[in-house]
C-alpha cells in the first residue's frame, strides 16, 4: 500500500494532528504513515518549504506529501495535487508550490475539486486533502481529482544577490541543533568562487575564513561554516547553537566575499 507524509504545522499537544491521522486510515487502513515534522510554525509556508524540499527526495518514488500549512477554510482557497519529481503533493495553494518547483515546472498540477463535508469545513486538511491523498496513494489517477491549471499562486522568496565579488545572502532556516542554514547553494557558492580564498561576513562583525567538511572539525564551542546535507551554506558552532550565541536568525544578511591571494 502506498506511503503518505504529514508535514504540518499541527503540533503536539491539540487532537488536530490525531484527526488527521483517524481520518487518513478510516480511508485507506492499510497506508503507510510518516511525519516528517509537525512543528512548523504556524502558517509558515517558507519553513515547510525547505523542510520539505530537504527530506521528500529521501522518500521512495511515487509517495504522497500532505501539506497540512495554512490550510484552514478560506473562502476562494484552492486546493491543489501536484507531480513533480515522481512524487505527489497536496496542499493549499497559498504559495507553497511555487516555493518547492522554484524555477521548475510541476508534471501535474490539478485544483482538488472533491466536495466539501460540511462537517469538516473549518478541517479541509482531514476531508478534501484527505480524500486527496488517499486517492493518489491507492495508485489512482491524479488527473481524476479535478482540472489541470497552469501556475499556482506565487510566493516571492528571497534570493542572493552576485555583486562582482561578493554573495550577499540571507538566513532561511534554523534547525533543532541552532545551525544557521542560509539560501546560498554550493553550486552558486562554487561558480562565484572559482578556487579563490573567502571570507563569511555576518552579525556581530563576526568571520569565518575556511570551509570546514564536518561539523566537529573545529574545537568545541567554535564556529565553523560549512555545507551540510541540505547542500546550502551553514554556520554552526561545535557542540553548540550558532543562532543563540551568534544572534543569528531567519531573514538576517550574511555575505560572502571572495578574493585572490
Amino acid at each position: 500500500m502506498g506511503v503518505i507524509t504529514l508535514t504540518t504545522d499541527l503540533g503536539y499537544r491539540d487532537f488536530y494532528q490525531a484527526a488527521l491521522k483517524g481520518s487518513i486510515i478510516t480511508l485507506l487502513p492499510k497506508v503507510r504513515l510518516v511525519d516528517i515534522t509537525h512543528e512548523i510554525p504556524s502558517f509558515d509556508i517558507q519553513n515547510a518549504a525547505f523542510v520539505l524540499q530537504n527530506a521528500y527526495h529521501y522518500f521512495p518514488k511515487g509517495t504522497v506529501h500532505i501539506i497540512g500549512i495554512d490550510t484552514v477554510f478560506q473562502k476562494d482557497c484552492r486546493y491543489l495535487a501536484m507531480k513533480y519529481n515522481n512524487h505527489y503533493f497536496v496542499g493549499a495553494d497559498n504559495g507553497i508550490f511555487s516555493i518547492i518547483l522554484g524555477s521548475n515546472k510541476a508534471d501535474h498540477l490539478i485544483e482538488i475539486e472533491l466536495t466539501q463535508d460540511l462537517r469538516f469545513l473549518h478541517f479541509p486538511l482531514a476531508d478534501v486533502l484527505a480524500k486527496a491523498a488517499c486517492h493518489i496513494a491507492k495508485g489512482e489517477d491524479i488527473s481524476a481529482l479535478g482540472s489541470p491549471i497552469d501556475n499556482p499562486l506565487q510566493k516571492v522568496t528571497l534570493q542572493p544577490i552576485i555583486e562582482n565579488n561578493i554573495i550577499k545572502g540571507h538566513v532561511s532556516y534554523i534547525d533543532s541543533f541552532g545551525n544557521v542554514i542560509s539560501n546560498i547553494s554550493k553550486e552558486l557558492f562554487n561558480k562565484v568562487q572559482k578556487g579563490r580564498e573567502f571570507v563569511l561576513h555576518f552579525k556581530r562583525n563576526e568571520t569565518i575564513d575556511r570551509m570546514s567538511w564536518h561539523y566537529n572539525e573545529v574545537s568545541e564551542g567554535e564556529k565553523l561554516c560549512l555545507f551540510g546535507i541540505s547542500n546550502y551554506l551553514e554556520i554552526a558552532i561545535n557542540k553548540g547553537n550558532a543562532s543563540t550565541l551568534l544572534g543569528l536568525h531567519p531573514d538576517e544578511t550574511i555575505i560572502v566575499e571572495f578574493f585572490n591571494k
